[in-house]
């Protein structure tokens, strides 16, 4: 029911009349009420009957009254008796006005109107419950709204509707705000229907038991309910015991109710599920219970929470159910105070037993009334609250008596503070760290300090005595005395005392506060064991008080029903609640916003490498965060979902056992696991079967001896195998018509003595991934048998790249209503050219939700919940309109409204402690464009997600005129990602880095190309003559061929060696000329330039020393002309100039390692060339020109030749040489085994595949040591080598991304040096 007010444009009208005595207007009342009552109390029944026009006069009560012709008895909608309605003598928020409805009534409706024929009306009020007259309880709407609003004039009447009807018997109406050019004016009216039900009072050793009927006992579903309020904050409310020792109880427990179970197996109660909180404070709550099987729903006051029981009560049936008087299943204390509306599947349990029915048996003290005892609270609800009373008792010289309780959530605050009365001094009694404390400041003495208690900020009613007897001063909580010291004499207090907090500082000098106001509640105040009565003090018959609200108890539970979300930890104050999202994967005021991407792609162009992350398919909603592998070094992004055995598996038969089964744990979520597979573009998972004697799935026509079961849930039976498909009863050979039999489908199937292979992979999402495999051909003898059934692996994300151009500002798409009631999010990626725009609007009646680019350099979240336009901003130093992506997060949840742009601090904006919290929006979802057709935005939106669903942008707008899908160019907004000279390449959905030019490899080009050479391995890289590049016809890798004449050389490499002296790197010329890097035998580097062939070299010796330490350094050389730069590591850079023209003519070719060809050698590094290099080289360039990559990765298709052993190898530590190399390690491996936004987790892995990887690493290393071997002895003739050049070299899957075989992406460990033979 909305909860917003309604102008009512037909006033309901009244009959004019005058007074009638007291007795007959009642009895009208009466009937009128009984007329009423065929409304009923059901929801879908009317129940809008006038309670208010037909009562006395003595039924209105108020706070004040102007005059006798103000007096409330006036105040009833469209009179105009007396002076046309109530108003008291002072307009201040302190008046009220009361109605006695005369007997419990359903309340849905209140209606306003201002006094008759003035100024005075009231713009809002709040609305208050009582079922005695005291007690009260404020309605609140949306559980959070408290006011309601009010009249704009004097005659016009506004109805608010009660979105859940209350029921009380006395009405008050609090005026907040009126018209400011008057004063408080009011007439009212109220709507409802009576309300009856059978009311049952426990005293404590009360009770009924109900026998439950065999019909009943048979049910499937059973539903108990009740209302019941009491001023206890434990005791047990019901029972119900069946056989087999099996029992539910429902036990109120410091005000929370609890649900336990007990069982034969477990005698002591179990708990499993808390619900409620304050559920001690005398006003009426609601519980239901639904059974179901071991089902249970709990409902108490509207929040609901399945709960589910232990499975033995799933056929359980309850024979017994018992109420109030009975042994607790954790206290046993019995619950006092009073229960309506006990049913048992809709039959009224008191009823029967006024009916004296038999299955009905009352127990102990048991009345049929609701006896409640008169408890007047006081409420300090903020800074200005105060209650001042005076102390009127003995002599000082025999002390002080005060006792008070209450209740608070705040941890600090006073509570009491007095004057002493002789010799000067103050007694301060607060609140510290949830702790009470006493400080007593006495003139020319050292303060006395007290304390006690602790976590007193619980919202439990606690008590507090302070006495001081005969020098004796104590402290006491809840009847604990916990502080106790000897004052020497009685500490008495002077003629007032102030409780909460004290008046302003100009209003009074006898009250000091150093420790903040409370906020809380207080009842029973006693000064010398006298009780304090609130109501004279609320009538300002005695002391006097400031913004408070007595006679009610305000506090509010906001942690209950909590609001966090996602396994967020609830925390509160007065006013507000916050939410602790540590360790839960979310973030935002109320853990709403996944802190994780939705997927490896998102994480790759965030610039992230190869490791394990978390992804949370759907961001905010439901589905937890999944822990995968992401493999970036592929053109395609690859997340990786293991499985408990990936690895090649022999089928070991055992006796007795014709199938042999295995089912295969993913260790995720169900939804996790299917989200992960329906967004991703592509998905595959590798079968593979090894047999001797072993037949598979036999013929088309026969019934398969094996099969596996794949897809949603437990999997359906596949009877076709890798690389074919679905249906097929087929191998992949047999898909390409080449089995090693014709006339079977697998290779298996042909039965043979020789081991054979069936093996592919499995493509068709719908029946992925595989679930459990059963082969049944493995009992015969000579049957071997193995499987492989490897990781699930899966590229792309079908929502990432999903975007719409927008060409006109009137020209949008429209999706269905946004329902973001309590949380909405909002995130997605735009790129314009235009300075302003809407990105998103979606309205209501009232409220609404937009998004736009405001200017060029500011976004804006607006929206309305009821409370009025709420604003957000952010600005950005730089332009957005840019023509680049950005990226923009909205949230709106019921502490804040917050907007994230890029990577600029969060703009965020708080709610209204007691605002509105649902937004009602009902037109469509109007993106990139209004309702209105005005304001649109020009240019593209990508990657939009509502709450974590992405919204298919492309799919609406190849269906909708002056919208295209997708968005090309991104290489101006992911350029930058490309790293080490590897350049930019637009694809139609995203990008790729082109590594030609770089030396590194890698999807960023970040991966350094490194080997180790000993002194026998060369590289020999040979530049052609132009005219030969004319005369070959294949298009060639601009890294692999050069100028040949140069003025000037961008040489780097980084190396690790030992050796001194030492040759890194040589380049010759035709006409003698040469270039060289070398180690010379003091460690120091030397550049040796000779680029005139008839003199000498140029010798350029570098400042640094010790470089032959075994660590890696890096060197950058350039030269031209005749000027040289030189720089190592982080060193200065070092300038030398040439005597030479500067020409480096006719370059021939370029050698790492040993020079066989001393013809090419300048004749003084003869003898050094020939000793050859033992050590590392990186990331060697020359110009264009990546030697090193083009031997490992390209050797077809270089003019490279590489002779003796040559090991693919990290170089050690790379973060020391490369600084891109140093990012990538920190992500890599800041935080082991923890996860943060980005960061990938390196030893998040489980012990199986941690064992799995060394094993395949020592299998590798043993490899690697033969093929060594064996290229020492094929080094005798060097075309020897480069015959081997195919099958020595791991080649990258192309020149722009690196290739690594990911069968165990998950064992995360240093690369082991791979041995290339060429």
């Amino acid at each position: 029911m909305d909860s917003r007010s309604h102008p009512r444009s037909h006033p309901r009208s009244h009959s004019r009349s005058h007074s009638r005595s007291q007795g007959a207007a009642g009895i009208i009342a009466q009937v009128a009420l009984l007329l009423c009552s065929s409304c009923g109390t059901t929801g879908e029944e009317v129940c809008d009957g006038t309670l208010v026009s037909n009562l006395p006069p003595a039924s209105f009560r108020s706070s004040s009254q102007l005059s006798s012709s103000h007096a409330p008895g006036f105040a009833k909608l469209n009179r105009r008796d007396g002076a046309g309605g109530w108003s008291p003598l002072t307009s201040d928020r302190y008046q009220w006005l009361q109605v006695d409805l005369g007997r419990r009534t359903k309340i849905a409706a209140v209606a306003t109107q201002g006094r008759y024929g003035s100024s005075d009306w009231l713009t809002s009020y709040l609305l208050m419950f009582s079922d005695t007259g005291h007690n009260w309880k404020q309605y609140r709407q949306e559980d959070s709204v408290g006011s309601f609003p009010g009249n704009s004039n004097a005659d016009s009447v506004v109805q608010n509707k009660l979105q859940q009807p209350g029921t009380a018997r006395f009405l008050r109406l609090l005026p907040l705000h009126w018209n400011p050019s008057g004063r408080i004016g009011l007439r009212l009216e109220a709507y409802g229907c009576p309300y009856t039900s059978d009311v049952l009072s426990l005293g404590g050793g009360g009770g009924l038991v109900y026998g439950l009927s065999p019909g009943a006992r048979r049910s499937s579903r059973d539903v108990v309910s009740l209302e019941f309020k009491t001023t206890r904050s434990s005791g047990t409310l019901l029972q119900a015991e069946g056989g087999g020792g099996l029992a539910l109880s429902l036990q109120l427990e410091r005000g929370t109710l609890l649900l336990l179970t007990r069982g034969p197996a477990s005698p002591e109660p179990r708990r499993v599920a808390s619900l409620g909180s304050l559920l001690d404070d005398q006003h009426w709550h609601r519980v239901a219970l639904e059974r179901r099987g071991s089902q249970l729903n709990v409902t108490v006051d509207g929040h609901a929470e399945r709960v589910r029981i232990p499975a033995e009560f799933g056929s359980w049936d309850a024979e017994q159910l018992s109420v109030g008087a009975l042994r607790g299943l954790v206290s046993e204390r019995n619950f006092r105070g009073c229960l309506e509306n006990l049913e048992h599947n809709g039959l009224d349990l008191v009823e029967l037993l006024k009916n004296k029915d038999r299955r009905v048996t009352a127990v102990g003290n048991v009345t049929f009334s609701c006896a409640e005892s008169v408890s007047v609270a006081v409420t300090f609800p903020g800074p200005q609250s105060f209650l001042r009373l005076p102390w009127a008792t003995s002599s000082p010289s025999e002390g002080a008596s005060v006792g008070f309780q209450f209740r608070t959530w705040n941890d600090a605050g006073l509570l009491l503070t007095f004057d002493l009365p002789e010799g000067g001094g103050v007694v301060w009694l607060y609140l510290s760290e949830a702790r009470l404390r006493l400080q007593i400041h006495k003139d020319g003495r050292a303060p006395l300090e007290l304390s006690a208690g602790s976590a007193l900020n619980d919202g439990q009613w606690r008590s507090v005595e302070l006495t001081s007897r005969r020098g004796r001063l104590t402290i006491a909580v809840d009847a604990e005395e916990e502080g106790v010291a000897h004052a020497g004499h009685p500490v008495s207090a002077g003629s007032q005392l102030f409780f909460g907090g004290c008046p302003a500082a100009e209003d009074t000098q006898d009250c000091k506060n150093p420790f903040g106001v409370f906020q809380g509640c207080m009842r029973l105040l006693r000064m010398e064991d006298q009780p304090v009565d609130l109501i004279k003090v609320q009538q300002r018959l005695l002391g006097n008080y400031s913004h408070l609200q007595i006679d009610m108890c305000g506090i509010i539970d906001r942690c209950s029903p909590s609001r966090c979300e996602h396994g967020g930890r609830c925390s509160q104050s007065w006013t507000v609640f916050r939410c602790n999202c540590s360790a839960s994967g979310y973030s935002g005021a109320t853990c709403h916003s996944s802190v994780y991407e939705p997927s490896c792609e998102a994480y790759k162009h965030n610039g992230n490498t190869s490791g394990h992350f978390y992804i949370d398919v759907d961001g905010s909603g439901p589905i937890r965060p999944l822990l995968v592998y992401c493999n970036m070094t592929e053109e395609n992004t690859w997340m990786v979902i293991r499985h408990n055995n990936t690895e090649l598996t022999r089928v070991r038969p055992s006796p007795g056992v014709e199938q042999h089964s295995v089912h295969f744990d993913y260790s995720t979520e169900e939804e996790q696991l299917l989200a992960a597979i329906s967004q991703s573009e592509h998905c595959e998972q590798a079968l593979s079967y090894r047999c001797r004697k072993s037949r598979l799935l036999n013929t088309p026509e026969g019934s398969p001896f094996s099969w596996w079961l794949g897809g949603p849930g437990p999997g359906r039976v596949q009877t076709y195998w890798g690389g074919a498909q679905p249906g097929s009863r087929q191998c992949a050979c047999g898909l390409r018509g080449d089995c090693v039999d014709p006339q079977h489908y697998c290779n298996c199937d042909a039965d043979r003595a020789e081991w054979a292979e069936d093996s592919g992979l499995l493509t068709h999402e719908e029946s992925l991934p595989v679930r459990a495999l059963v082969l049944g051909d493995i009992q015969r003898a000579g049957s071997e048998a193995a499987y492989r059934v490897g990781p699930l692996r899966c590229h792309g994300d079908k929502n990432f790249w999903n975007a719409a151009f927008f060409d006109k500002e009137t020209s949008y798409l429209h999706f269905p209503t946004f329902h973001g009631e309590l949380s909405a999010d909002i995130s997605f990626l735009f790129k314009t050219t235009a300075s302003s725009g809407v990105f998103l609007e979606n309205l209501g009646i009232k409220d609404f939700i937009r998004i736009e680019l405001s200017s060029s350099t500011r976004v804006v979240f607006s929206l309305d919940v009821g409370d009025g336009p709420l604003e957000v901003g952010v600005d950005s130093a730089v332009p957005l309109n840019d023509d680049r992506w950005h990226r923009v997060r909205a949230e709106r949840n019921v502490r804040e409204a917050s907007l994230r742009l890029d990577g600029l601090p969060v703009a965020a904006r708080e709610a209204p402690a007691d605002g509105h919290l649902h937004l009602q929006l009902n037109s469509q979802l109007f993106i990139g464009g209004t309702a209105s057709r005005q304001k649109g935005f020009r240019g593209c939106i990508r990657a939009l997600r509502l709450n974590g669903v992405a919204l298919d942008l492309e799919e609406r707008a190849r269906i909708t005129p002056g919208v295209r899908a997708g968005c090309p160019g991104h290489c101006g907004s992911y350029g930058s990602l490309c790293r080490n000279r590897g350049r930019c390449a637009e694809r139609a959905a995203g990008f790729l880095c082109d590594c030609g030019l770089s030396a590194y490899t890698g999807a960023f080009c970040h991966t350094e190309v490194s080997a180790r050479f000993t002194p026998g391995t060369t590289v020999s890289y040979t530049f052609r003559q132009p005219h030969e590049s004319g005369r070959n016809s294949s298009a060639r890798p601009s890294s692999i061929y050069s100028d040949t004449t140069l003025r000037g050389e961008d040489v780097s490499l980084s190396f690790s060696t030992t050796q001194s002296p030492a040759l890194l790197l040589y380049v010759s010329s035709r006409h003698g000329e040469s270039l060289a890097l070398l180690i010379n035998k003091h460690e120091a580097l030397e550049v040796r330039y000779k680029l005139d062939g008839s003199r000498g070299a140029e010798v350029l010796r570098s400042a640094a020393r010790s470089l032959a330490d075994g660590r890696l350094h890096a060197v950058s050389l350039r030269r031209r002309t005749d000027a040289v730069s030189l720089q190592i590591d982080q060193r200065p850079k070092e300038v030398f100039n040439l005597t030479a023209d500067g020409e480096f003519n006719a370059i021939k070719s370029l050698v790492l390692g040993r020079v066989h060809d001393s013809e090419d050698v300048d004749p003084d590094l003869s003898p050094l060339a020939s000793l050859g290099f033992a050590g590392c080289l990186s990331v060697v360039r020359f110009n264009p020109v990546s030697p090193l990559k083009a031997a490992l990765l390209h050797p077809h298709s270089s003019p490279v030749v590489v002779t003796g052993p040559l090991v693919r190898s990290s170089c050690g530590s790379s973060a020391s040489a490369n600084p891109h190399a140093a990012e990538d390690t920190r992500r890599l491996s800041d935080r082991s085994g923890s996860v943060g936004s980005g960061q990938p987790l390196v030893n998040a892995v489980r012990t199986d595949s941690a064992l799995i990887g060394g094993v395949i690493a020592a299998a590798v290393f043993v490899m690697a040591s033969g093929l060594a071997v064996g290229g020492r002895f094929l080094y005798r003739r060097r075309e020897t080598y480069r015959s081997q050049e195919a099958e020595g070299v791991k080649r990258e899957d192309s020149q722009d991304f690196a290739f690594t075989d990911q069968r165990d992406s998950q064992s995360v460990s240093t690369q082991k040096p791979k041995e290339y033979f060429i």
